[in-house]
């Protein structure tokens, strides 16, 4: 990564041309503060965590979502719904130097796919739009939900005030409500009304036309992940962006040639200026 190519993003995420789109990578430094264990972020870590630090069948291993909807069909999805809560909303972790980063520049339209909650712990001092994804919930035609942060609390609210920032997480959050994208079915639900347009809010639609991206923290080799950034950054400029990744597969290569997304290889903390600590 050049200097100037670092200062060219690094513009952009200030003035809002480039919207910074998050990964399980970003969480990489993350840990637990009672016992020093690592977060569990991306698919392997999130499947041991969830199968109390074993291996699944070789078939679940392949991705998350799999291994989840066979643990939802053992013993219903209130039990995805629980573990995610334990690790993300019970459990203390230590701050990600990127959402420290992150938050000194305090871009205008985040996305984030992780479903941890240090993004709008970012933003707990100004008041903010929070987009929630959803699946499977009877009596509404959208897959999202809408909160706003007053400065002290959330509350549901039915429309997005663009004039303040948008945090978009698309896989959920166990605040201020718990809601997660996590299963199979999860995501064939999200995905086919993400296709349809009732996954993003129509502000949002708006203000995303022409806009760039930055991949940080996201390979890009899963099927799942691939098809959700496909559609959410829908009239995107051309090129669509940047996508950090260090030493990258062909796989990955040819889909961020199809998706206009120029490979820089290196991670974000390269980006950064940060180690992480092993």
């Amino acid at each position: 990564m050049t200097p100037e190519l670092r200062e060219k993003l690094l513009a952009g995420l200030k003035d809002g041309s480039i919207v910074p789109y998050l990964g399980p990578g970003v969480l990489a430094d993350v840990k637990n503060v009672a016992t020093g264990a690592p977060i569990p972020a991306d698919s392997d870590s999130l499947i041991y965590a969830m199968n109390d630090g074993k291996p699944m069948a070789p078939k679940l291993m392949y991705e998350f979502p799999r291994a989840a909807m066979n643990v939802e069909l053992k013993r219903g999805r209130s039990a995805v719904t629980k573990f995610l809560n334990r690790t993300y909303g019970e459990t203390a972790w230590t701050r990600g130097a990127v959402h420290d980063w992150l938050k000194g520049i305090a871009p205008h339209y985040v996305i984030d796919i992780n479903r941890d909650t240090q993004l709008q712990d970012s933003y707990a001092d100004v008041p903010h739009n929070l987009i929630v994804g959803i699946a499977r919930l009877g009596g509404t035609d959208f897959r999202y939900k809408l909160y706003f942060w007053d400065g002290v609390a959330y509350q549901k609210t039915e429309v997005i005030n663009a004039a303040l920032p948008i945090l978009y997480k698309p896989m959920g959050t166990p605040k201020p409500e718990a809601n997660y994208i996590a299963s199979d079915a999860d995501y064939v639900d999200f995905i086919t009304e993400l296709m349809g347009g009732f996954s993003i809010p129509p502000e949002v639609k708006e203000l995303r036309k022409g806009k760039q991206y930055l991949f940080m923290g996201l390979r890009m080799n899963r099927d799942t992940e691939r098809m959700v950034l496909s559609d959410v950054i829908y009239a995107a400029a051309e090129p669509a962006g940047w996508a950090l990744i260090a030493n990258p597969t062909d796989k990955e290569r040819r889909f961020c040639k199809k998706q206009k997304l120029e490979v820089i290889e290196a991670d974000v903390f390269d980006l950064i200026g940060a180690a992480i600590a092993a």
